[in-house]
């Protein structure tokens, strides 16, 4: 069974895809761990830049994240279909 440029290429970046979205599912805050922490410390962020801070790096990672999964979704389908028509 030979493997074609495509489904190697797509194979590759299927798990260079998967790995980055680990890492990125990973580096973002829990709620759980933010209530937790803003239990203890009293919630106290009252500044505009630590309000603002937070949310803006979440965002970006969210949609680093669902841009990255809908790609390993369109990846898997374009891998499966090439193999099929083999």
């Amino acid at each position: 069974m030979e493997m074609s440029v495509l489904e190697i290429i797509g194979g590759v970046l299927l798990i260079i895809t998967c790995i980055l979205a680990v890492i990125l599912c990973l580096l973002q805050d829990s709620k759980q761990q933010q209530n937790m922490t803003a239990a203890i410390t009293g919630g106290a962020n009252d500044s505009f830049y630590g309000q603002n801070e937070g949310r803006t790096k979440e965002a970006i990672l969210k949609k680093i994240t669902r841009v990255l999964l809908i790609l390993f979704f369109v990846l898997t389908i374009a891998i499966h279909v090439i193999t099929k028509l083999k």
